[in-house]
């Protein structure tokens, strides 16, 4: 069960964590989905990995999270898998969620959210990265 206006870090992964997001053009296609006009949320910031998404969004009042990922999910699999003509899914069952607490500071997390492709070893400046946003900038 999710709660109305929580801030949540959001983590799913592709299916058998098929590296999808290494092209340039998928991982525009979630971005876009994760900005979509029927989510009625505030995305705060992003970063597609090769293999999976890290999310940090604020829910709103009528959208609950679990329906919230059902259509970013739909809307880029459906995307994704026409334009290269995959069979099969593109997203694992479920996602992990974590709701930020009022004492995180969620500019920090926000951070850490951002740097996975240094962690990952990727590039090494998180601007040489090009699946990222965050509305701090």
């Amino acid at each position: 069960m999710s709660i109305a206006s929580q801030i949540y870090l959001i983590t799913t992964v592709t299916h058998k964590r098929k590296p999808v997001f290494r092209d340039l053009y998928a991982g525009r296609i979630l971005a876009k989905a994760l900005h979509g006009p029927r989510l009625e949320v505030a995305t705060l910031c992003y970063v597609i990995m090769p293999d999976h998404l890290h999310w940090l969004v604020q829910l709103g009042d009528d959208l609950p999270l679990d329906k919230l990922m059902q259509r970013v999910k739909s809307a880029s699999g459906f995307h994704i898998k026409r334009q290269w003509q995959l069979p099969g899914r593109l997203w694992q069952a479920g996602y992990h969620d974590h709701a930020l607490r009022k004492d995180e500071d969620i500019k920090s997390v926000a951070r850490y959210v951002i740097a996975n492709p240094l962690r990952a070893g990727l590039v090494d400046r998180v601007g040489d990265y090009a699946l990222w946003d965050a509305v701090w900038l």
